[in-house]
């Protein structure tokens, strides 16, 4: 836990890294029905072999949308929350697709705190999603969440 008092003092230090996330055929093909993006270079391994990604590769939403499990493995909650909501991005760019087959994790740093008042708390992280052995990440964000600590 963090007290809401010493988030200043973390500005611009890194917050924690997740688990790795393993991106199997099945993850892909579940987040495909469920969002209705069938797109073949997602869920057609024979036609995505003719691609320049040689295989099936993760919708960029299906790795975006494990942040909020990877922001559970790494970021510690303020003292005393009550709740939090994704509060949406200020950027967010994907860098390189995620293959079938691939582990991701996310590593975290805060940017910024600020005291909404009310006991509410603006959390702005850089997000940066990597993919196992690879030197260019998955996905880039700063994302924004609202903490509200109650008492």
């Amino acid at each position: 836990m963090t007290r809401p008092a010493d988030l200043a003092a973390l500005i611009g230090t890194e917050m924690g890294v997740s688990r790795w996330f393993e991106i199997d055929q099945a993850r892909i093909d579940a987040f495909a029905e469920v969002t209705e993006d069938r797109q073949f270079i997602h869920v057609d391994p024979e036609a995505a072999k003719a691609t320049p990604f040689g295989g099936t590769i993760a919708h960029g939403f299906l790795t975006l949308s494990l942040a909020s499990a990877m922001t559970y493995d790494a970021v510690p909650p303020l003292d005393g929350v009550v709740m939090g909501v994704n509060y949406g991005f200020d950027k967010l760019r994907f860098l390189a697709p995620v293959p079938v087959g691939s582990r991701i994790r996310g590593r975290f740093r805060l940017l910024s705190a600020e005291d909404k008042g009310g006991g509410r708390w603006l959390l702005k992280h850089e997000l940066t999603v990597e993919i196992e052995g690879s030197e260019k990440p998955a996905l880039i964000a700063e994302w924004l969440g609202m903490q509200m600590v109650g008492g």
